[in-house]
């Protein structure tokens, strides 16, 4: 019989593809969704035989209960409000979800008395202003909300794992992007604008800070060293990274010349876009999980920029189409 799997944020890039990995390694895969008025399941509509629950992080009692009657073997917390420059419009939901929902989950592990391994999904923003290159014993210098929220998470494994014997694992995960990333995070914003204005769908691009500098990997790669960190013998903390920085600014001229258009005629700068507090420049060192685990990225940035746009303009070409047979364009 093969091992069961429990998610938080199931519905979300990184669990859209951790699912997908953990069925095709037989597993059984249960994931918490909140209830909505619209389908808001659309990432993983393909998968199935995934076991959906009605639940939320901010219900510990739902939960253990939850907990208690799969009996997982593997936890892996996704969920969270993850957009940093929205953390500073609603820092108080940020705080509740990305980091007491942590703290309601390993609660929910000691209550209901299981014995799974339990995934923990930190950020790169957690170093915020530390210069890079960052590893696994840069001090954290968080510069936003959501920042704090994931550093007391990441602190509360720690606790419970010494106090509780709970094997719990801190993934650092660096940015990580795909054709899956939400329409309101930068890399998908661009690649969907420079498609859509090929298609003259579109006729401008606002953004921010341009200048900024990360590390993005791609999310498919991301998931798999989210897996073996739980088929470790012993529970450990990791960067997973791809070692490389690059600028928005880099991530934009490469988008839009993969369609052959001057980014600079179509863009225009929003400060209402720009973060209270910037983080200039994130790097993961991503040695540690590439010695102990045997991980590495296998997608280079420029593969990662084409993913997202030849699937992006796959879907500008289909309502270019729509809007060409009803006479609209």
């Amino acid at each position: 019989m093969g091992k069961v799997a429990f998610l938080s944020g199931i519905t979300g890039q990184d669990g859209s593809f951790l699912s997908e990995l953990l069925l095709k390694k037989g597993y059984e895969v249960h994931g918490i969704i909140r209830r909505a008025s619209t389908p808001n399941d659309n990432r993983i509509s393909h998968l199935k035989n995934l076991h959906l629950h009605y639940s939320d992080l901010s219900e510990g009692a739902s939960l253990v209960d939850l907990l208690y009657g799969i009996a997982p073997d593997e936890i892996y917390s996704l969920g969270a409000q993850s957009h940093v420059r929205v953390s500073f419009d609603v820092p108080e939901y940020t705080a509740d979800i990305t980091g007491l929902g942590t703290l309601r989950l390993l609660e929910a592990i000691r209550k209901s008395g299981i014995k799974a391994k339990f995934y923990q999904a930190g950020s790169s923003e957690q170093f915020g202003s530390s210069l890079p290159p960052q590893n696994e014993s840069t001090p954290f210098k968080p510069e936003s909300p959501y920042a704090v929220a994931k550093i007391f998470s990441y602190h509360m494994v720690h606790v419970y794992r010494k106090a509780y014997g709970i094997f719990g694992s801190n993934g650092i995960c660096f940015n990580h992007e795909s054709a899956r990333r939400g329409d309101n995070f930068v890399t998908r914003k661009i690649t969907k604008a420079a498609a859509r204005i090929k298609f003259g769908l579109q006729d401008k691009l606002y953004l921010g800070n341009i200048d900024a500098k990360r590390d993005w990997g791609y999310a498919g790669d991301y998931v798999q060293a989210m897996w073996m960190m739980l088929q470790h013998s012993e529970p450990d903390d990791f960067i997973i990274a791809t070692g490389e920085m690059h600028s928005v600014r880099e991530f934009l001229e490469l988008s839009f010349d993969k369609v052959g258009l001057d980014p600079y005629k179509y863009v225009e700068f929003d400060d209402n876009l720009k973060r209270a507090s910037e983080v200039p420049a994130l790097q993961g060192d991503y040695s540690k999980i590439n010695r102990v685990l045997g991980w590495k990225p296998e997608t280079t940035f420029k593969g990662l920029v084409d993913l997202m746009m030849e699937h992006d303009m796959g879907l500008a070409a289909k309502e270019a189409n729509i809007l060409k047979n009803n006479d609209i364009l």
